[in-house]
């Protein structure tokens, strides 16, 4: 057996095994438990010191006891570390002043560049995240120098151009962060930085390189081709439309859009291959690849997403040029202990976890099943690609799930087929990037040459999220790693033999044809004679009021497009009287592109304040680009539509006098609607809180519902009296699932429940339909992921 062909060296494995454990336990556990694991590291290596020179005398080999050895010294080593490192967080001066949520200014060093969050902040402005390094905090009166590591939340485009390195000083908010990564704290930035120092020249250059390559693209291709190439070329995102990415993570594509190994491994590929076709001698291709690869890792920033790429890029790369997998087993494991000692934090981090096994796969269950398939007669380069295909998804389908609880089953087909366009975009990508650095039209000529295959990615991954069932729920964590796990064990052991893969395709064949025709259409969806939709949009309002002519009112529109397009799809609404935002908050009009994109809308309507600013800006330009008038409602007008009268109760609050009491005036803000529909009436209120809800009942307004929607997705900003005067019977709660928020308040609900009414929850029933029934009683039912659940 040759060592092409042999087994894998997993000598090392363990050793790096141990290394994450340890480091594992520290960073989720807590210093003292990472000590008293390395005491008992050190304990168990020391007797089996003594078992193996026992052993030794006598004769008996002891290859695997002295790996074993090694591999709980080097962990205990790596245990001691972290548990420096943990006790330094907690004992951190920031961590203090953290707990207590003190306001402070901070100078540190940014990390890597602003992430644009894909939710805007509540006030309609862009919301980015920032990783930094302390370099001085001020707070109480006095300043230190200190070091550590935090993660900031800012607002504005004033954040959006800052480069990594570059130091900053700011005011902010300190808060515990909410991730175990060593970070010591969380700041939420109360303005604009208030000083900016000058980026290093390489971090100049290196931005330079990356907007040209995004203004090349821009010049040369389609918007949504041209938002797509640099993110897979250098993994910047920003201009990727928000339905791409969608569309990308159902097709289980979504590894093509950050920064990877692949892209380094075809990179550094195509670098040797141009060395090799000009004649020129291993050790100047190896500087050659060598100097490409520093220059990458510049351009596509240095964060620990990027070095763990550019080491397992390196790594697969050797695997493939080579075929020895002896050596990439060992490179890969040696890889993994290297980046941890420099970066403890990778050790929680999904995307590496994703990247090890990834690329464990492509060099140990790889190869395998490429030559499984060569024994059965397929084509080498056909099996080739489906292995890489089948191996990455099989090994990284339990993180996933663990980590989004969705599997995807469409992911190996999709990657499977858009495999042969990767790697000429990249190339092209990489040389449209040099050469807009020098000379930006011939870059935007030469980028029209990755236009066919970025069009064939981009439609492989509409048709690929359009597959009905093509994504399924799990239990995420530890529950959904499990079944996972056993299922595609389960399928790996089925598929080796004859008769099991015939009863597999056939489950898999009745499950389609019951399946698929369900996720189709959903028998008993949208109810008969439906009044009101709560569409499930996540963590937000999405309400659909039926007029009973074909038509609909729409009272807010999700944080995002695609979720409230999705659900007035399934109602079939394709024209919209009016369209209504309750206040402006972007977790009620972040999706208002959703509703407005190829239907007819009769108006847009806002309440009476024009603040928060950025809100404003944000729904007048969307209903300026769909060619839609922005109308005013105001309390005590009435509004008839169809068969629904909508009676404008509120605002009743003074309305914010200023940017700066805008975002936490706005909830009160809210128009506060009273339907009157075939199903009864129905009391909408938005964000109101207990001030708009007294003004409320102060006024004598009419407040009692048959239905209420709860206000502010349930939080616990809800009075009891306000209640009281609704006395409705069902209760709809608009909320995401498992949102950071703790919405709904349980104290608010086990009041509900107490007066006798029922609740109806988007993030448990998924969209919420209110009905009549025939016998004339008010009901409601649940599409739950498209089954009826009440």
């Amino acid at each position: 057996m040759t060592e092409r062909d042999g087994p894998p060296d997993l000598r090392l494995v363990p050793s790096a095994a141990a290394c994450w454990g340890m480091t594992l336990v520290g960073m989720l556990a807590g210093w003292r438990p990472a000590v008293w694991c390395v005491v008992g590291s050190v304990g168990a290596a020391t007797v089996l010191a003594v078992l193996a020179w026992r052993r030794h005398r006598a004769g008996v080999p002891v290859g695997a006891a002295v790996a074993a050895i090694a591999a709980l010294l080097l962990g205990a080593g790596f245990g001691a570390a972290v548990a420096v490192r943990a006790h330094a967080a907690d004992t951190h001066p920031v961590a203090e002043l953290a707990a207590a949520r003190a306001a402070a200014t901070l100078t540190l060093s940014l990390d890597d560049d602003p992430k644009l969050l894909r939710n805007s902040g509540f006030g309609g402005e862009k919301q980015y995240l920032l990783r930094a390094s302390l370099r001085r905090v001020e707070a109480r009166d006095t300043g230190v120098g200190v070091g550590g590591s935090v993660v900031v939340f800012a607002e504005g485009e004033p954040w959006a151009g800052l480069l990594p390195g570059q130091t900053v000083t700011l005011r902010g908010r300190l808060a515990p962060p909410e991730r175990s990564d060593l970070t010591v704290a969380a700041v939420r930035a109360t303005g604009p930085p208030v000083r900016v120092d000058p980026p290093s020249t390489v971090q100049r250059w290196a931005g330079t390189v990356r907007a040209r390559l995004a203004a090349a693209a821009a010049a040369g291709l389609p918007s949504d081709q041209a938002g797509l190439l640099p993110g897979l070329v250098v993994g910047d995102t920003a201009a990727l439309a928000p339905e791409t990415k969608d569309a990308f993570t159902a097709a289980g594509l979504t590894h093509l859009t950050a920064v990877s190994g692949a892209n380094v491994s075809i990179l550094l590929g195509a670098v040797l291959l141009v060395v090799r076709g000009v004649g020129l001698g291993p050790r100047t291709g190896a500087v050659l690849a060598a100097v490409a690869l520093a220059a990458f890792v510049v351009v596509a920033r240095p964060s620990p997403s990027v070095l763990r790429a550019a080491a397992m890029g390196a790594v697969a790369l050797l695997a493939l040029v080579t075929g020895r997998r002896k050596q990439a087993v060992p490179a890969l494991a040696a890889s993994v202990i290297v980046l941890l000692a420099v970066l403890p934090a990778l050790a929680v981090d999904f995307g590496f976890a994703l990247s090890v096994s990834a690329t464990a796969g492509l060099v140990v269950v790889s190869p395998i099943l490429v030559d499984r398939l060569r024994e059965r007669g397929w084509p080498r380069w056909l099996a080739e690609m489906c292995a890489v295909a089948v191996a990455a998804f099989v090994v990284t389908a339990p993180l996933v799930a663990a980590m989004s609880g969705t599997v995807s089953v469409v992911s190996i087909a999709a990657n499977i087929l858009v495999a042969p366009a990767v790697a000429p975009i990249t190339v092209v990508g990489a040389v449209v990037a040099v050469l807009a650095v020098v000379w930006l039209p011939a870059a935007a000529l030469v980028v029209r040459v990755a236009g066919p295959p970025l069009w064939w990615l981009l439609e492989v991954a509409d048709r690929a999220a359009a597959v009905p069932g093509g994504t399924f729920t799990v239990a995420s964590g530890t529950a959904g790693a499990i079944v996972v796990t056993v299922g595609v064990v389960a399928v790996a052991w089925a598929v080796r033999y004859r008769w099991s893969r015939r009863m597999l395709l056939a489950l898999g064949l009745g499950t389609a044809l019951v399946w698929v025709p369900t996720r189709v259409y959903t028998p008993g969806w949208p109810a008969g004679g439906w009044s009101l939709v709560a569409c499930d949009v996540g963590q937000g309002d999405g309400l659909v009021l039926s007029t009973g002519d074909g038509r609909a009112v729409v009272i807010d529109a999700g944080p995002e497009p695609g979720p409230m397009d999705r659900c007035l799809r399934r109602l079939g609404v394709d024209e919209i009287a009016l369209l209504i935002v309750s206040h402006l908050h972007a977790d009620h009009y972040g999706g208002i592109d959703g509703v407005l994109d190829g239907r007819a809308v009769g108006a847009v309507a806002i309440g009476p304040a024009d603040l928060p600013a950025g809100g404003f800006r944000f729904v007048s330009a969307a209903a300026r680009r769909a060619g839609v008038a922005v109308v005013r409602l105001s309390p005590g007008r009435d509004v008839v539509l169809g068969d629904v009268r909508l009676e404008i109760l509120g605002p009743l609050v003074p309305p914010p006098r200023s940017p700066d009491e805008a975002d936490d005036a706005a909830n009160d803000s809210s128009l506060v609607i009273r339907a009157h529909t075939t199903a009864g009436t129905i009391l909408l209120t938005g964000d109101t809180e207990v001030a708009g809800q007294r003004a409320l009942i102060r006024s004598g307004v009419p407040l009692q519902a048959d239905v209420l929607k709860l206000p502010h997705h349930g939080s616990r900003t809800t009075a009891a009296e306000f209640l009281a005067a609704v006395r409705p019977r069902l209760v709809v709660v608009s909320v995401g699932a498992d949102n950071s928020f703790g919405h709904p308040n349980p104290g608010i609900l086990d009041r509900i429940r107490g007066s006798g009414a029922v609740i109806a929850r988007t993030d448990t029933d998924g969209d919420v339909a209110v009905v009549r029934s025939g016998s004339g009683a008010l009901a409601v039912v649940g599409r739950s992921h498209g089954t009826i659940v009440r």
